[in-house]
């Protein structure tokens, strides 16, 4: 995409941990979030992106690549040794060959080691980097710039920690429980509004450094010529959320800021998007060419939409293979329903550890024990929660179809190992995997200085 000025701007990358949608710019006004909405006010919102998968290190991945977990083969956590195909480019990797000069600030969690992922300079390292930390390590970064007309373009993904469990009152001030919003895919309990109040503490501190955050990017670089996304890696840390398929567990902020010399207003878009669509729009933005192998869509139309968007009949594919256990499903969704294929037998909810030990869980009873439909299909647009499972329902037998077909088509033509069967676990890592050469065998010496 041409400038009107002729120039690339400078792109800013910023993303948290287990958000979802939970922000007041997004429908929930009881969440302390003023310096979001601030910036959603002067931004695009897109109300119905979501995540590639529902879970850390999937989702970043996909996020980072432009593709989805099993493709770029990072289908479980990073600590778990999950890695990135040999052949697969990060943003970073992708934008430096677009003259683009690339930064790290904070955390990510695509690989435990953050120096390989392809950033040209690593800043404010941590892999569990607190937002307010992340703010003055990406202040003293940005102070430390040359000019603009001095430089190459920039690209910076700034990652913070929040709004990851736990929420202890040691580091979040909690909300008043009788005053939070409970949506309706979780029990209306105390333990229930007493978690959700510990959350809001965790979203206030992150949306008070994201205040500073973003006024330290526009002191330091030119909104003029400075594009800036701000999004999440999945769904929210509850019960129903995060590590399932539903709207709730792949729904993600995404709020984009462009820069202001494209004259655009600040807009809501609703067309589905997936974050596979944000390198194609990251390589739009600087200049690059349409990349065929990328599965996402540049959102730059989106961006500079002369009038709101027509709807549209697009599917975007999620998928989830490992979490804390196996747990592999498929699904796809357009604006109007979501199908979701379990490929195991299981409990409704397979919760990770850290839901499992929620309080929340504590008050829940044990429903979500029973045994899951191996096919879930729900009709948005009168179940926007996804909590009535219509699937084998007669009226819906073209939507199941053409869905099923979709979700085999893509499977198919990604090559999903799972339609082979079983996919097993990476191969442990330890000092002897993916480690320097051995030790020369000469002579070594001793503490004392003593040839041995």
């Amino acid at each position: 995409m041409t400038q009107p000025d002729g120039t690339r701007p400078d792109i800013v990358l910023i993303h948290c941990h287990d958000l979802g949608r939970w922000l007041s710019c997004y429908g929930m006004p009881s969440v302390p979030s003023p310096n979001l909405e601030r910036f959603a006010g002067n931004a695009t919102v897109f109300d119905n992106a979501h995540a590639a998968a529902p879970l850390c290190s999937p989702a970043r991945g996909a996020l980072f690549t432009g593709l989805s977990p099993h493709q770029n083969g990072v289908q479980g956590l990073a600590h778990d040794a999950w890695r990135y195909r040999e052949n697969v480019l990060t943003a970073p990797e992708h934008l430096h060959e677009l003259g683009y000069r690339s930064t790290l600030i904070g955390l990510q969690h695509e690989h435990v080691d953050p120096d390989v992922l392809g950033y040209d300079e690593v800043a404010g390292a941590g892999f569990l980097p607190r937002a307010h930390q992340v703010v003055d390590a990406a202040h003293g970064w940005l102070s430390a710039q040359p000019p603009r007309e001095a430089r190459a373009p920039l690209f910076a993904a700034i990652g913070v920690w929040e709004v990851h469990r736990p929420w202890p009152e040691s580091d979040y001030t909690p909300a008043d429980p009788a005053e939070v919003e409970v949506p309706a895919f979780l029990p209306d309990t105390p333990e229930t509004r007493r978690d959700i109040a510990a959350f809001h503490g965790s979203i206030r501190q992150l949306d008070e450094a994201m205040g500073r955050l973003f006024e330290a990017l526009d002191s330091t670089l030119d909104p003029t010529h400075t594009l800036i996304m701000f999004t999440t890696d999945h769904g929210t840390a509850f019960p129903r959320a995060k590590s399932t398929l539903y709207d709730a567990g792949t729904g993600v902020s995404l709020l984009v800021r462009p820069p202001t010399a494209w004259g655009e207003a600040p807009a809501r878009v609703d067309n589905i998007a997936s974050h596979v669509d944000i390198l194609p729009t990251l390589l739009e933005v600087a200049g690059g060419p349409i990349n065929p192998a990328l599965e996402g869509r540049s959102l730059v139309p989106l961006l500079a939409a002369a009038e709101p968007p027509a709807a549209d009949d697009r599917v975007i594919f999620t998928e989830k293979t490992y979490h804390d256990n196996y747990d592999p499903k498929r699904a796809v969704r357009t604006r109007d329903f979501a199908l979701i294929r379990n490929f195991t037998p299981g409990p409704k909810l397979a919760l990770s550890l850290d839901l499992e030990h929620s309080p929340t869980r504590q008050g829940m009873g044990d429903a979500h024990l029973e045994e899951r439909d191996m096919t879930e299909l729900y009709d948005r647009r009168v179940d926007p929660h996804e909590l009535n499972n219509v699937f084998d329902q007669p009226e819906y037998q073209e939507v199941q179809i053409r869905l099923l077909e979709a979700l085999d088509e893509w499977m198919t033509t990604t090559r999903d190992p799972l339609l082979e069967g079983p996919i097993q676990p990476p191969k442990h890592r330890s000092r002897a995997t993916d480690a320097l050469p051995p030790l020369a065998t000469h002579a070594t010496t001793s503490i004392s200085g003593v040839s041995s």
